[in-house]
């Protein structure tokens, strides 16, 4: 009997070993994200996936150096989901987690966090600084390439005599694939060369030059400065030939690097310009930005790392620069020009190249890289900003953002910031009175665990929090934001579109003052005048959910709205216009280049592709493509001003008569495609010339008698 009752309480010893194995096995962990490092003056911020317990004090953390306790300002962020360390001198640190921090059936995915106070930013001294950042990021950076992304307040849109390009910044000139300068029209859109045309005589257009590009050179962007054209652009830069070939397996394929290279062009006779001066670096370009003689390149390289063999040499670690300016070949950066960034956690570089365009054949270049890859770009005239995103378990959790003040063609780190969330572009960021405003997206749609929320941040100089608004919107996400002087507004949607008015005028303490919910979304903000916006987006359509549940969303045709925002609680929807059905696109969606301003006329225009729903079988048709233009004003609403597409035929559009950008100079219009130009009256929009590019070559542009210079 007494054996009996023993196996019984064996048996159920047993059961519970069983079950708390089971337990530990399925125990929730909480995710936890921190940089690894921190300039000394910031704190370390740590964010937690939950909330830490309520009767859990702040006190309970503690940080260790040498392991030994040491003292730190430790204090919880909003609802306790993060934690800020602070008030620590230059050194390497240890972060101690409780093991109850949250709650009995939730432990912290790490009890210790390590960490490194920097007292400044200095240039690396060895190569073996470099190959040991490479290994600590290694198993958290993300494995591919950033490609190119343009992704870039009241700005110039046009001028009194001819379109400028439509640009976030005053001051701060965006890149673009076509440029006028009111006389002539330059592009890339080819991308194998340079196009200038002659427009002076509207009824009759001339090509005035094409310049090839023979040499694997493939233009994507330009600047028009007088009498010189700034092209970007990229050529392939062969893979390294070392040892490094002879560890690459049939199934593991070496990716293709890319050099971007800044070329100016003296172009003070249209009919033949002349290459001055390139200058590049190894990488894909993020963004570029001119100010005044200044241009600004920012890109993003991964090195090639074959982390399975020998530790790679020396120049496939580094960017490598070159510069034609005393013949200087492709050659691996200097290492006084490399530093790594606090807080950074990706295997890649960003690279800032500078370049004076007046200095003629010599000097006026600087190129610096930093460890930390860099995203998203924002210009001022005296800063460069730039994101980069913090991955916990694939997922996003944290950005990044550094800071860099500008001096000619000297550009130095100032400092970082961590915030919640990811930021979604340019136009969700901002500068001003020396205060840095972004809105960001924290968490993921139609995750439970982590509902998508959405926050507004604002720092001082130094990149310290000042003043927030966070948890708005939970689960949607931002599809686009403006800050305009003490205004900010951004879009969040999910299945409406909530307009949000906030009130930034007091850094230390912004405030929401009014939310509008509408069908729809808008992917682009742009001002009208001080008390509306306009916004481009598309029309949704709710569709009952068969299974139940949430409705299903499905987008319908663009949509442009006319926002009035006078009454900053009370914003409305005075007028909107909805073209097309599902499938209408315009690079305007995505690319606000693609904009036409015409500011004296209250003209708004973009390229557009008008898609439409057969009615008999649920397939989308191609009905007519071109470009479209509307007088728009806060009195008389969305009027539409021309309708320059074509009826189609077939379902798709030769590409190289799509028209890519409209652009005005004086009285006419021009709407510019690979191949071809076409000008209008500004007036009626009545046709007066179409010039044929298809067939020119750069030895095959015709004869003109004289070509002012």
């Amino acid at each position: 009997m007494n054996t009996g009752r023993w196996l019984i309480v064996l048996g159920v010893a047993g059961t519970i070993g069983i079950l708390v194995l089971i337990s530990f096995l399925f125990w929730p962990k909480v995710g936890i994200t921190s940089t690894k490092s921190v300039l000394a003056g910031q704190s370390l911020h740590v964010y937690f996936t939950d909330p830490v317990r309520g009767n859990l004090d702040a006190s309970q953390f503690y940080v260790t150096k040498s392991n030994k306790k040491t003292p730190a300002k430790l204090a919880y962020g909003n609802g306790k989901n993060s934690l800020q360390v602070g008030e620590l001198q230059p050194g390497d640190y240890t972060l101690h987690i409780p093991a109850n921090s949250f709650g009995l059936w939730k432990r912290a995915a790490d009890q210790a966090l390590s960490f490194t106070v920097l007292e400044s930013i200095q240039p690396v001294t060895s190569i073996k600084e470099i190959e040991n950042f490479f290994e600590r990021v290694k198993p958290q950076g993300r494995s591919e390439i950033m490609e190119e992304s343009s992704s870039e307040d009241k700005a110039s849109g046009g001028g009194n005599d001819h379109s400028k390009t439509n640009q976030q910044v005053a001051g701060v000139d965006e890149a673009d694939t076509v440029k006028t300068d009111g006389d002539f029209l330059y592009d890339v859109l080819n991308g194998d060369g340079l196009m200038i045309t002659d427009i002076r005589n509207p009824n009759g257009m001339v090509l005035a030059s094409k310049t090839d590009f023979t040499d694997g050179f493939y233009a994507n962007q330009l600047y028009v400065d007088q009498n010189k054209v700034v092209v970007i652009g990229g050529q392939n830069l062969d893979a390294p030939t070392s040892t490094m070939d002879q560890n690459i397996t049939e199934d593991r394929i070496m990716p293709m690097h890319q050099l971007s290279v800044i070329r100016v062009y003296d172009v003070t006779d249209r009919m033949n310009p002349k290459l001055i001066r390139e200058t590049g670096a190894e990488g894909y370009v993020i963004g570029t930005r001119k100010i005044g003689r200044f241009v600004y390149m920012i890109t993003n390289n991964q090195p090639f790392l074959w982390y399975d063999h020998p530790t790679p040499v020396e120049d496939q670690l580094v960017p490598k620069v070159f510069d034609s300016a005393a013949n200087q070949q492709v050659q691996p950066l200097a290492l006084d020009k490399i530093s790594i960034l606090p807080g950074a956690m990706e295997p890649s570089y960003s690279v800032i190249t500078t370049l004076d365009i007046e200095s003629g054949e010599q000097g006026g270049v600087d190129t610096k890289a930093y460890l930390g890859s860099g995203e998203q770009l924002y210009m001022s005239e005296e800063h460069l900003y730039l994101t980069s995103t913090n991955y916990q378990d694939n997922q996003q959790s944290t950005s990044e953002v550094f800071k860099f003040i500008l001096d000619k063609t000297h550009v130095h780190f100032h400092q970082t910031a961590q915030l919640k969330g990811t930021i979604l572009n340019q136009f969700s960021m901002d500068e001003h009175n020396g205060y840095f405003r972004t809105v960001t997206t924290e968490g993921n749609l139609w995750d439970e665990r982590n509902k998508a929320k959405n926050h507004l941040f604002i720092l001082d100089e130094n990149m310290k929090q000042v003043g927030s608004v966070e948890n708005l919107a939970v689960n949607e996400r931002i599809y686009s934001a403006r800050f305009l002087g003490d205004k900010a507004y951004m879009v969040t949607f999910r299945e409406t579109d909530p307009l949000f008015v906030m009130d930034v005028a007091n850094p230390t303490n912004p405030k929401v003052l009014g939310e509008l919910k509408i069908p729809g979304f808008s992917n682009y903000l742009h001002p009208l005048d001080e008390g509306h916006l306009i916004g481009f987006g598309y029309e949704t359509i709710a569709k009952k959910n068969p299974q139940g549940g949430a409705p299903i969303i499905q987008t319908g045709g663009m949509k442009i709205s006319v926002f009035d925002v006078t009454d900053f609680a009370n914003p409305k929807e005075t007028a909107s216009e909805v073209i097309g059905g599902q499938g209408t696109y315009s690079s305007v969606q995505h690319d606000h280049h693609a904009l036409f301003i015409h500011p004296n006329r209250n003209l708004f225009g973009f390229p557009i592709s008008v898609y439409e729903q057969s009615k008999r079988e649920n397939i989308l048709n191609l009905q007519s493509s071109g470009a479209m233009i509307y007088e728009i004003t806060a009195e008389h609403g969305i009027v539409k001003a021309a309708d320059l597409t074509n009826r189609m035929t077939n379902d798709y559009m030769d590409w190289e008569k799509e028209i890519q950008r409209l652009v005005y100079s004086g009285n006419s219009l021009y709407t510019i495609s690979v191949n071809e130009v076409n000008s209008y009256t500004l007036d009626q929009f009545t046709p007066l010339d179409t010039l044929e590019r298809a067939s020119y070559t750069s030895d095959s542009v015709p004869p003109r008698e004289s070509i002012e210079k």
